[in-house]
């Protein structure tokens, strides 16, 4: 017992032979096998077998350090998550160093950003030479950020890179916070442009957006709308005076308000032979029910338009409840489709994130227990897909036809072939970042380089 290390909690460690010279790992008995952040992963073939090759960003919070790694591959595992979630991962051999010993442990492989630490120690790896003190911390030595950044070297920005704005509400919503790494970490000037705090200066010959402040944004190389629904409106006017300025936009305000209007979007879909759900609009209560029979009768899906990420939105399971649900949004004069129910999809629907005509990630979104909406922020689970190239076909098109050079694209799969549900002018990233472990932020700020024709 003399001989085994006593660890807390948490430990500061190394992986020398990937570069990495400190990150702090949580260290849990209650896990089987550790794990080790990574994203951008891929497979490649030397003499010896398969390796994988993937990036690391060992200081948890932050992207500015960035390290890329090769591994030889030595097994694919199902591993079931703590939250009862199953995914297959890539595992790996590498050389732990912890205190004053070394030794070889297992590492899976899987994108560990939305956790508290970017490595989890199991029991498999610590075998016979740890004891763990779980009500203690850093048994081994606390490491400050100054000694990290020794270790990892200064971070130097450079001051060459372009100046972008990320233009939205909530700096603290992930896929705000990732877009602004991204940027940063690519050597731009990133800012963080809350929308209710932008004014517009509207001249002939001086016009100008101005920033809570006195803050003058005209030299702005470009912007990334990220506009919620209810500031729609407003952001899209910030966004075309942007444009008038010079200033590119990634997805323009054109764009962004006809991916906005439910109804319009669907029309131009159906304009360009785009299949959808067979959908109803009426303006009249008295319509009701030639409205249902429209779509095939109940159950039903009754959309308010103003509605997103899945609230607004109804599953009516009986014709009776079909009329109430729809009489009730009538008399408040809400707009509203009704849409048929395609009941073998199961709660399950597809999301293709589209930049530039490609698909750079796709997921499977599951419903919830007893939920039919399958979004992440109503409680969806998401892992990999597969999406057949018909559907492929199909997001792509969708974004091309609604002017979008970033796009969600929701596909649900029908008896009658795949069908569009609907295309978001600002997805969000943490599902599918954390499913696909595909850096989608720096996608989004490689479109921006290649458009601007930008070269580090």
């Amino acid at each position: 017992m003399s001989n085994k290390i006593i660890v807390g909690s948490e430990e500061w460690c190394a992986l020398p032979g990937l570069g990495i010279k400190a990150v702090k790992a949580r260290v849990d008995s209650g896990a089987k096998t550790s794990s080790l952040h990574a994203i951008n992963i891929s497979t490649f073939k030397r003499e010896d077998g398969t390796w994988v090759s993937y990036e690391v960003h060992p200081l948890q919070g932050s992207r500015k350090v960035t390290l890329q790694c090769e591994s030889k591959l030595i097994d694919r595992r199902v591993i079931k998550s703590s939250n009862g979630e199953t995914e297959k991962r890539f595992v790996v051999r590498e050389q732990l160093h912890l205190g004053e010993q070394s030794w070889e442990i297992e590492l899976t492989l899987t994108n560990r950003a939305n956790m508290g630490y970017r490595m989890l120690l199991g029991r498999e790896a610590m075998g016979q030479k740890i004891l763990v003190d779980p009500s203690a911390t850093c048994c081994l030595g606390e490491m400050s950020a100054e000694q990290v950044n020794e270790l990892y070297g200064k971070l130097v920005v450079p001051s060459s890179g372009l100046k972008i704005g990320l233009m939205a509400s909530n700096p603290d919503l992930y896929s705000n916070k990732r877009i602004m790494e991204a940027g940063q970490q690519r050597g731009h000037e990133m800012y963080f442009l809350n929308v209710k705090q932008c004014y517009m200066k509207l001249d002939a010959s001086e016009p100008e957006v101005h920033y809570r402040g006195g803050r003058i944004l005209n030299d702005l190389d470009a912007v990334i709308p990220r506009i919620r629904p209810s500031m729609t409106f407003y952001g899209c006017a910030l966004t075309r005076h942007f444009e008038s300025l010079g200033v590119m936009a990634l997805n323009n305000s054109e764009a962004i308000t006809q991916s906005r209007d439910k109804l319009f979007s669907l029309q131009l879909l159906q304009k360009n032979n785009l299949d959808i759900p067979t959908s109803g609009f009426a303006n009249s209560p008295a319509d009701t029910t030639d409205l249902i029979d429209m779509v095939g009768g109940a159950p039903l899906i009754v959309k308010l338009l103003e509605g997103t990420q899945g609230k607004g939105v109804v599953l009516a399971e009986t014709r009776k409840a079909a009329e109430s649900v729809i009489n009730a949004f009538k008399s408040l004069k809400a707009n509203l489709l009704v849409q048929e129910f395609i009941k073998e999809a199961q709660g399950k629907d597809l999301r293709c994130f589209v930049i530039d005509g490609k698909i750079v990630a796709s997921i499977e979104r599951t419903a919830a227990p007893g939920e039919f909406r399958a979004n992440i922020h109503q409680g969806g689970t998401a892992s990999i897909v597969q999406v057949t190239p018909e559907e492929k076909k199909l997001a792509i098109k969708a974004a091309k036809t609604m002017g979008l050079q970033v796009a969600g694209v929701d596909i649900i799969r029908s008896s009658k072939g795949p069908l569009l549900l609907e295309i978001n002018s600002s997805p969000g990233l943490e599902g599918i970042e954390a499913a696909t472990g595909i850096d989608v932020a720096s996608a989004m700020i490689d479109s921006i380089e290649k458009k601007l024709g930008w070269k580090k």
